[in-house]
């Protein structure tokens, strides 16, 4: 199923109007891994609609989101960024500069049973996020 459709169906089933930016915004999420802000999004969708507000896609980020189609991320950054990519998966970010990439390792499951047993909560999910210096910025450091 092609992004349009997925869209569709979810737009239908929250009663909501599917509409050029929407598409095209979580078309522009899906098609990058840097976990844009909001701002950035922005910039991307204005290549593709020049007369797209900033209020427009905050807006529809936040329905994208609600609908379970895109994630914020915000682990008490300044901004929130923003992932077209909502398999359960680990992040990282830059002390400095503040990239944050995906870490291509597998989900710790046995992490939700562990924790599970310890609490007696039934544990969906978990979220994990790595800090350190990205590769740009080792470099830096270096020279």
């Amino acid at each position: 199923m092609d992004t349009k459709d997925i869209l569709k169906n979810k737009i239908n089933a929250g009663r909501q109007r599917m509409t050029t930016q929407r598409l095209i915004i979580l078309d522009e999420l899906k098609k990058v891994t840097s976990h844009p802000s909001a701002y950035e999004v922005y910039r991307m969708v204005q290549r593709k609609i020049a007369n797209v507000s900033f209020g427009t896609v905050y807006r529809n980020l936040r329905l994208l989101e609600d609908l379970g189609l895109v994630q914020e991320l915000n682990y008490g950054k300044k901004f929130s960024r923003y992932d077209g990519n909502t398999d359960n998966h680990y992040h990282i970010s830059c002390e400095k500069c503040e990239r944050m990439d995906d870490i291509p390792i597998s989900i710790w499951k046995r992490l939700n049973k562990n924790t599970s047993n310890a609490t007696g909560y039934e544990v969906k999910a978990h979220r994990i996020e790595f800090y350190g210096l990205c590769p740009k910025c080792q470099g830096e450091k270096r020279g």
